[in-house]
Order: C-alpha cells, then structure tokens, then sequence
C-alpha cells in the first residue's frame, strides 16, 4: 500500500486489533492525528489469502475500515500492512526469526519520514521497542475491546446489554448490519493461542 505523507510532518503507525472499534480507540486515534500523519493498522491473519474471523476477531478488515471511515472519512489512512501469513508460528522466536524481521519492513513501507508506532500494550511496545520500531505506549482504557465483545455476545443471546454506549453511533450501526457475525461467534469457543504477549488464532499458527 502508498502511504501518502506530509513530508514536514512525523508518522504515528498505530497497530492494533480494532475489533471492533471503540469510543476508546476514536480518543487515541483523535489525539495521534492532531500534530502527525496517522496511518491507522488494523491487524489481519491470513491463511490462502483468507482472513481468519473467530470468536476474539469477528470482524474483518474490510468491516472495521468501514467502521473508521464512517467516523473519520478521508481525514486517515488505513493500511493493511500488519497483516501475519500462515502459518504463524514462522514468525517467532521473536528477533531471531528472519520472518518477524520482514514483518518490521511490511509496517513501515512507503513511510519514508520521521515515525513512530503507538500501542496501547506495555508487552508489545517491549516487542516494538526491540524491533526499532520507535514505539510510544499509551495507558489502556477503562473499557476495552475484549469487554465491548463480551457485552455484544451477551444481547446477542438476549441479555440485557448496553454495548452501543462504548462505540460511536456510526460503528454501532455497521455492527448492527453485521448481527449476525455476533450471534455466529457469540457461543463458539475463543480459538487463539496467546504468544509474546498477543493472541492469534490457532487456525493457520502451525498450517498453512
């Protein structure tokens, strides 16, 4: 993907999972474009070209960049560019794997300024750090993604739950228009293996 800069100004990469976007990820996201270019990374899996959805990652990429799109439009970039390819378990050990190096050259293509990386994960900005990937760690928020989730899988099932008070109107409504996705996951199993401190699905970790 061209990332399309403003050469006078720094680039903030901001990796994460987005899924699905929340009230949260908008106040960091608001705050990285104020003084940077801001390309925003959702993560992907993929195995044969297919992204891997399950219970911890419903919703694909192209829903969640529908999702930051209809809050800010043409304003961001969003990149694909942190995507991981079957199997997984290529990319570690961690710094030793010749992959994970090439994920580092993945993130940072066709950003030719100044940057940095921003995480709201203390055990991942040490990865980001050790991967020169210049990173800033932010504190994480009250509510998070995997406690959005739950609430969804909850009124998915009929319980009461007030999940559209932690996304924006707009997300609320394309998760609505994907309902059915929630109430697919809402009783599956979470099928993730958690490595350095990051989930990823057990699908394509030892196949690809």
């Amino acid at each position: 993907m061209t990332i399309l800069n403003n050469t006078s100004l720094t680039t903030a990469v901001y990796l994460a999972h987005l899924n699905p976007v929340t009230n949260a990820h908008v106040e960091i996201i608001e705050e990285l474009k104020k003084e940077n270019n801001l390309v925003v990374m959702p993560v992907r899996f993929l195995k044969e070209e297919n992204e891997i959805n399950s219970r911890s990652f419903p919703f694909n990429f192209g829903i969640r960049e529908k999702m930051l799109k209809s809050i800010f439009g043409d304003s961001i970039q969003v990149s694909t560019n942190y995507s991981f390819y079957a199997p997984f378990k290529k990319y570690f050990p961690p710094l030793i794997s010749p992959k994970s190096w090439s994920l580092r050259k993945q993130i940072l293509q066709g950003i030719e300024n100044d940057y940095f990386t921003y995480t709201g994960d203390k055990t991942e900005g040490i990865m980001l750090k050790l991967y020169r990937l210049n990173p800033k760690i932010g504190t994480r928020k009250m509510i998070s993604a995997t406690d959005v989730k739950n609430e969804m899988y909850a009124a998915s099932q009929g319980t009461s739950s007030q999940w559209k008070k932690f996304v924006p109107t707009g997300v609320a409504e394309i998760i609505s228009e994907n309902w059915e996705t929630v109430k697919k996951f809402a009783s599956a199993e979470d099928l993730t293996i958690k490595i350095a401190g990051m989930k990823f699905p057990k699908d394509g970790y030892d196949s690809k």
